[in-house]
């Protein structure tokens, strides 16, 4: 089977699969499962998600270019011996170093943004403790 026949087969399939997703009555309980609720998240969870993405900016900072220099070197000497593969190796290395950036700057948004929505949730929390912990003592008051 040719590479278009392959394609058009796939597309062909993926079209029915979405057809019948779309003529599919909604699941008892709102289609979340089977659950009470459709998404349940607790902060350890999501501190774990934060820590991970920490971790992971961490790590790609260091090791996302452990291997620059060398391929710079390389990059250069193929391209002083004539080859076109040293071209080619440049940039193959200035791609991988922006997506290596995009990473990180993806975990740091991560990684900030749930320790950002844990700190406020607390702050929140507190709020509502004193809010409603004065609304008891006035009702006593009256």
């Amino acid at each position: 089977m040719s590479f278009d026949e392959e394609w058009s087969a796939a597309r062909a399939a993926a079209a029915s699969n979405a057809a019948m997703r779309l003529n599919q009555a909604p699941a008892p309980g709102g289609g979340g499962g089977g659950g009470d609720a459709d998404l349940a998240l607790h902060q350890d969870q999501i501190g774990a998600v934060g820590s991970e993405a920490y971790e992971l900016h961490t790590r790609l900072q260091t090791d996302g270019k452990h291997a620059a220099t060398a391929t710079t070197e390389a990059a250069g000497a193929l391209t002083r011996e004539g080859f076109a593969s040293g071209a080619a190796l440049l940039k193959a290395n200035t791609v991988w170093e922006g997506q290596v950036k995009t990473l990180v700057a993806a975990c740091a948004t991560i990684s900030n943004g749930l320790n950002y929505s844990l700190s406020s949730h607390a702050k929140d929390e507190q709020q509502l403790h004193a809010d409603f912990t004065a609304s008891a003592i006035d009702t006593y008051l009256k």
